[in-house]
């Protein structure tokens, strides 16, 4: 366990290492937060890949797919790799030719600064649950790790202030560098792993006869109006909630063309689908090669039940190869989302109230820190909760907030302020209703909150108020003399 430790600490150096080498090609806020709009179609997909495959993938998904099979983890990984080829096939190309530097500013230009303050809040709020879900795994791994000479708390302490270190420094040049290094240790460990615990479980053919018994790989809900109503509005969670999100954005303006920024999201997301069933027939393997101890831990933290296989049952390289693979899939995905909502903070929120011309890398770089405080904070103060629940939790906001004001943005004309504003402020009410009483217990409130925000678009671009009509006016005079305005 002393050379484990050893090994860990040493691969953590290593990226921080590699995070600070790759800094040396910040120069401007364009570096920092886009990687100066020059990355190839291959780190564009190990990007969003690696983003994506965190600790609710690796430690989260495993416990839930033993409960509930395919049905219980739609939304992650399903629902959240849909998103990514949704961004591909239908947001990437508009998004990437109109020059932005982050999600927020397609709202000032379409709708105006209050709408983009608006969004951009729903979109912050929404990084603090997963990026806590992330600083909880690697207090977690920690812990595992050391056997509790170091506990889940000071683990989660430690864990995010490596990545804060290279992160700080680096910005998107560091993330996307650490996220192809890392993304490599990932498919290498998991790979592996999932051959040694089929063995062990008596092969492949055992480990998918005992996820057939369970019933593991129906994808549907109980077939009832209720089980179909919560199946859904589980799936559109993620799949519409990771699209107006800022780390998704940076992947696909960090791209070096508009091809390339199509190209990405797709492939990532369709390999962050497939793969993420190696993690699902690990754990079911590891049920199988733990007699006793598997379904004790499906008892009392099924989420242990995968890192338990490894520290236990598996040779020391095995063990390393893991640990290697959770730490790259969590410090890919954690520093990533760190630095989403500090560059929305800073251009779409701070820029509004400070003149901050010129000094945009210093104020990125001072809200990063203060974000990674506030997360970690917010991690310890939810010490306990489930890493998949956090996830999930999290992308709730920009459905109800932020979707609708960005697809009728790009894809309708008649989109106006006013219907914005109606969406989310009637949509967010519907969904604090509905999630503060019993009512949610018969109507999800996801579901009922995104359809509520759409009708509300429509309806409120459409009223024949004089709010749309001096909207329609500034709208026609941006037409004609955009360079004026």
């Amino acid at each position: 366990m002393t050379l484990l430790i050893v090994l860990v600490c040493m691969y953590m150096l290593v990226s921080i290492g590699i995070g600070l080498w790759a800094a040396r090609r910040v120069r401007n806020t364009a570096d920092y937060a886009l990687a100066g709009r020059s990355l190839p179609l291959m780190m564009v997909i190990t990007a969003t890949f690696a983003t994506w495959f965190g600790s609710e993938t690796v430690l989260g998904l495993p416990g839930r797919f033993i409960e509930g099979g395919i049905a219980g983890v739609i939304e992650e990984p399903f629902g959240s790799g849909m998103a990514l080829i949704l961004v591909g096939m239908f947001f990437a190309r508009k998004l990437y030719k109109m020059d932005l530097l982050t999600i927020g500013d397609f709202y000032r230009r379409r709708y105006g600064k209050k709408i983009e303050l608006a969004c951009a809040f729903f979109i912050i709020l929404s990084y603090l649950g997963w990026v806590g879900a992330q600083v909880a795994a690697l207090g977690l791994v920690l812990n595992l790790i050391t056997e509790g000479a170091i506990s889940v708390s000071l683990g989660m302490t430690i864990g995010t202030f490596v990545v804060l270190f290279y992160t700080v420094y680096g910005g998107m040049w560091s993330v996307a560098v650490t996220d192809f290094f890392q993304m490599i240790i990932i498919v290498a460990g998991l790979v592996a792993i999932a051959f040694t615990a089929g063995e062990m479980a008596g092969g492949f053919t055992a480990v998918v006869q005992f996820a057939d018994q369970r019933n593991l790989f129906n994808p549907w809900p109980e077939m009832s109006w209720n089980g179909w109503l919560f199946w859904i509005s589980a799936a559109i969670t993620m799949m519409i909630g990771s699209i107006p999100q800022q780390d998704v954005f940076q992947r696909v303006m960090s791209a070096k063309d508009a091809k390339t920024a199509v190209r990405g999201p797709i492939i990532g997301g369709g390999l962050y689908i497939l793969f993420a069933f190696v993690p699902m027939f690990i754990v079911c393997a590891a049920v199988l090669a733990m007699p006793g101890v598997g379904d004790a831990l499906l008892t009392s933290d099924p989420q242990r039940l995968l890192p338990t296989l490894i520290r236990d049952y598996m040779p020391w390289w095995l063990r390393v190869l893991f640990f290697g693979a959770v730490l790259s899939a969590v410090m890919s995905t954690a520093s990533a989302t760190m630095l989403a909502p500090t560059t929305t903070f800073v251009e779409n929120v701070l820029r509004n109230y400070m003149n901050i011309e010129g000094k945009e890398l210093v104020y990125m770089r001072a809200t990063l820190v203060v974000f990674a405080v506030m997360v970690l904070s917010y991690s310890l103060w939810f010490e306990g909760t489930a890493i998949y629940d956090m996830v999930a939790m999290a992308y709730q906001f920009p459905v109800v907030g932020a979707f609708w004001p960005l697809v009728m943005g790009l894809y309708w004309k008649r989109a106006t302020t006013q219907g914005a504003w109606t969406s989310i402020i009637v949509g967010g009410l519907t969904w604090g209703i509905l999630t503060a009483t019993s009512l949610g217990d018969v109507f999800p409130s996801v579901l009922g909150g995104f359809i509520v925000a759409g009708i509300s678009m429509v309806v409120g671009s459409l009223l024949p108020t004089r709010s749309n009509q001096r909207y329609h006016r500034w709208q026609q005079l941006r037409a004609s003399a955009p360079a004026c305005l």
